[in-house]
Protein backbone atom coordinates (compact mmCIF):
# COMPACT_ATOMS: atom_id res chain seq x y z
CA UNK A 1 0.00 0.00 0.00
CA UNK A 2 1.12 3.29 -1.27
CA UNK A 3 2.01 6.40 1.09
CA UNK A 4 -1.44 8.07 -0.70
CA UNK A 5 -3.38 5.12 -0.19
CA UNK A 6 -2.35 5.28 3.48
CA UNK A 7 -3.60 9.02 4.05
CA UNK A 8 -7.14 8.06 1.50
CA UNK A 9 -7.96 5.55 4.40
CA UNK A 10 -7.30 7.50 6.96
CA UNK A 11 -9.77 10.40 5.26
CA UNK A 12 -12.41 7.93 5.01
CA UNK A 13 -11.73 6.99 8.81
CA UNK A 14 -12.14 10.36 9.75
CA UNK A 15 -15.32 11.29 7.57
CA UNK A 16 -17.33 8.36 8.45
CA UNK A 17 -16.27 9.34 12.23
CA UNK A 18 -17.52 12.45 11.72
CA UNK A 19 -20.98 11.77 10.50
CA UNK A 20 -21.23 9.47 13.72
CA UNK A 21 -20.76 12.47 15.65
CA UNK A 22 -22.65 14.57 13.49
CA UNK A 23 -25.59 12.06 14.39
CA UNK A 24 -24.76 11.18 18.14
CA UNK A 25 -25.28 14.85 18.63
CA UNK A 26 -28.17 15.12 17.19
CA UNK A 27 -29.70 12.22 19.10
CA UNK A 28 -28.49 13.80 22.68
CA UNK A 29 -29.91 17.10 21.48
CA UNK A 30 -33.41 15.20 20.86
CA UNK A 31 -33.81 13.34 23.91
CA UNK A 32 -36.41 14.96 24.77
CA UNK A 33 -38.44 15.55 21.87
CA UNK A 34 -41.45 13.97 22.40
CA UNK A 35 -42.76 15.31 18.85
CA UNK A 36 -41.24 15.38 15.92
CA UNK A 37 -42.53 17.39 12.36
CA UNK A 38 -44.66 13.96 11.45
CA UNK A 39 -46.22 14.32 15.04
CA UNK A 40 -44.12 11.21 17.00
CA UNK A 41 -41.39 10.90 19.08
CA UNK A 42 -37.87 11.35 17.92
CA UNK A 43 -36.25 8.44 17.55
CA UNK A 44 -32.43 7.37 18.04
CA UNK A 45 -30.54 7.06 14.80
CA UNK A 46 -27.57 5.01 14.11
CA UNK A 47 -24.98 5.04 11.39
CA UNK A 48 -24.14 1.77 9.13
CA UNK A 49 -20.60 1.50 7.93
CA UNK A 50 -19.09 -0.86 5.12
CA UNK A 51 -15.99 -0.99 3.50
CA UNK A 52 -15.92 1.60 0.39
CA UNK A 53 -15.29 -0.21 -3.00
CA UNK A 54 -15.53 -3.54 -1.69
CA UNK A 55 -12.96 -6.59 -3.12
CA UNK A 56 -15.11 -9.52 -3.99
CA UNK A 57 -14.72 -12.70 -1.98
CA UNK A 58 -14.58 -14.82 -5.16
CA UNK A 59 -11.42 -12.48 -6.23
CA UNK A 60 -9.30 -13.28 -3.25
CA UNK A 61 -9.79 -16.93 -3.50
CA UNK A 62 -8.88 -16.86 -6.86
CA UNK A 63 -5.48 -15.83 -5.99
CA UNK A 64 -6.01 -11.80 -6.63
CA UNK A 65 -4.96 -10.84 -3.03
CA UNK A 66 -2.04 -9.39 -4.37
CA UNK A 67 -4.09 -6.89 -6.12
CA UNK A 68 -6.39 -6.25 -3.12
CA UNK A 69 -6.15 -2.56 -2.55
CA UNK A 70 -7.41 -1.16 0.73
CA UNK A 71 -9.68 1.36 0.29
CA UNK A 72 -11.65 2.56 3.11
CA UNK A 73 -14.46 3.17 4.76
CA UNK A 74 -18.10 4.75 3.87
CA UNK A 75 -21.56 5.37 5.79
CA UNK A 76 -23.83 2.63 3.77
CA UNK A 77 -26.89 4.52 5.39
CA UNK A 78 -28.48 6.36 8.66
CA UNK A 79 -30.95 3.47 10.40
CA UNK A 80 -33.47 4.58 12.86
CA UNK A 81 -33.62 2.72 16.26
CA UNK A 82 -37.16 1.15 16.63
CA UNK A 83 -36.71 -0.12 19.81
CA UNK A 84 -39.59 1.04 22.41
CA UNK A 85 -40.18 4.45 23.21
CA UNK A 86 -39.32 5.45 27.15
CA UNK A 87 -43.14 6.36 28.34
CA UNK A 88 -43.21 8.57 31.59
CA UNK A 89 -46.17 9.69 33.45
CA UNK A 90 -47.11 13.50 32.69
CA UNK A 91 -50.38 13.76 32.75
CA UNK A 92 -50.62 17.69 32.20
CA UNK A 93 -48.35 17.48 29.16
CA UNK A 94 -49.81 18.16 25.77
CA UNK A 95 -48.49 14.84 24.39
CA UNK A 96 -49.56 12.64 26.91
CA UNK A 97 -52.02 9.65 26.10
CA UNK A 98 -55.15 9.40 27.16
CA UNK A 99 -53.66 7.33 30.22
CA UNK A 100 -51.28 10.35 30.86
CA UNK A 101 -48.16 8.52 29.46
CA UNK A 102 -45.67 10.94 27.52
CA UNK A 103 -43.85 9.12 24.70
CA UNK A 104 -40.33 10.38 25.16
CA UNK A 105 -37.01 9.16 22.51
CA UNK A 106 -35.28 6.06 22.79
CA UNK A 107 -32.27 7.72 23.62
CA UNK A 108 -29.87 7.11 26.84
CA UNK A 109 -27.73 10.06 27.28
CA UNK A 110 -24.93 7.46 29.07
CA UNK A 111 -25.05 5.33 25.72
CA UNK A 112 -24.97 7.86 23.48
CA UNK A 113 -21.96 9.71 25.58
CA UNK A 114 -20.02 6.60 25.81
CA UNK A 115 -20.40 6.46 21.55
CA UNK A 116 -19.40 9.51 21.23
CA UNK A 117 -16.39 8.69 23.14
CA UNK A 118 -15.59 6.08 21.12
CA UNK A 119 -15.97 7.93 18.43
CA UNK A 120 -13.72 10.71 18.86
CA UNK A 121 -11.21 8.02 19.56
CA UNK A 122 -11.31 6.19 16.14
CA UNK A 123 -11.57 9.84 14.63
CA UNK A 124 -8.28 10.56 16.60
CA UNK A 125 -6.62 7.26 15.89
CA UNK A 126 -7.33 8.11 11.88
CA UNK A 127 -5.65 11.32 12.41
CA UNK A 128 -2.83 9.65 13.67
CA UNK A 129 -2.30 7.50 10.90
CA UNK A 130 -2.43 10.26 8.50
CA UNK A 131 -0.35 12.12 10.36
CA UNK A 132 2.33 9.37 10.20
CA UNK A 133 1.78 8.59 6.79
CA UNK A 134 2.37 12.58 5.76
CA UNK A 135 5.57 12.27 8.17
CA UNK A 136 6.66 9.15 5.93
CA UNK A 137 5.88 11.41 2.93
CA UNK A 138 8.16 14.02 4.08
CA UNK A 139 11.19 11.79 5.51
CA UNK A 140 11.26 10.56 1.29
CA UNK A 141 11.11 13.94 -0.02
CA UNK A 142 14.28 15.02 2.34
CA UNK A 143 15.74 12.21 1.56
CA UNK A 144 15.66 13.01 -1.90
CA UNK A 145 15.86 16.70 -1.47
Amino acid sequence: MGVFSAMNVAATGMTAQQLRMDIISENIANANTTRTEDGTPYRRKTVVFAERDLTSFDNILSGYMHQYKPNGVKATQVVRDMSDLRLVYEPDNPDANEDGYVEYPNVDTVTEMTNLIDSSRAYEASVTSFNASKSLAMKGLELFG
